[in-house]
């Protein structure tokens, strides 16, 4: 296990804070690769700022899905954030706490344990009140990203049916084994970030349609509730 590879793929923008973990010295046996979402001249960039950190994670796979390391970490490039699993709000015991042995038996497992927010149910696609919600308050994210879920995920995935429920962690930081990224083939996650480009849905409702679905896409078995 010492010998395998791990990459941190992390995503800030300019105007943030953004600590480079890896320079702190905090993990010196992963590679960092930040991606700075509003700055096409940086070392790693993404075609368009949009969808928040889903578009750095497809861009990452898609570029690497070659030579991809044996495990991987996607996470906000701040180490002080609030959905951190912490009592601190501090990311670097969460990544210190990961358990590859364990990652690497179910291949995906999302970084925040903690039910709240997300869990047990975020997402329920049918529902109509959520429709009037979203067109009374465009400022409600929940309402406006439950409104569109159904419609959504039959884009991204046409062939699975459409859960009548989804509860998973909010945050968007998970970690992830090669072999089940590759269970996958690169086209998907190209078609993934074709709809993140294409979409008219601003960009908060598209990261959290995307946010929410992550475990869908990469572990159709995932169950927040046993996996903690």
């Amino acid at each position: 296990m010492d010998r395998a590879t791990r990459n941190l793929e992390m995503w800030s923008i300019m105007k943030s804070s953004m600590s480079n973990r890896k320079e702190r010295g905090a993990f010196p046996e992963w590679e960092a690769n930040v991606f700075v979402m509003d700055d096409q001249q940086a070392p790693l960039h993404v075609p368009e700022n949009k969808g928040h950190e889903s578009m750095a994670y497809l861009t990452y796979i898609i570029d690497h899905y070659d030579d991809l390391p044996d495990y991987l970490v996607f996470s906000h490039a701040e180490r002080w954030q609030w959905h951190n699993d912490d009592p601190m709000y501090d990311g670097i015991p969460v990544i210190r706490k990961l358990q590859l042995p364990y990652v690497n038996k179910v291949g995906y497992t999302n970084l925040r344990c903690a039910w709240k927010l997300g869990c047990p149910v975020q997402v329920k696609p049918g529902r109509i009140l959520s429709k009037i919600e979203a067109a009374f308050e465009p400022w409600n994210e929940r309402a406006n990203t439950e409104a569109v879920f159904g419609r959504s995920f039959r884009e991204l995935f046409p062939d699975a049916e459409v859960p009548s429920a989804v509860g998973v962690p909010c945050g968007g930081q998970f970690a992830v084994a090669r072999w089940k990224v590759l269970e996958r083939p690169r086209g998907d996650y190209e078609r993934f970030r074709e709809w993140l480009l294409g979409t008219a849905l601003p960009d908060s409702v598209s990261g959290r349609v995307l946010e929410y679905s992550w475990h869908s896409r990469l572990s159709a078995d995932y169950d927040v509730f046993t996996a903690c």
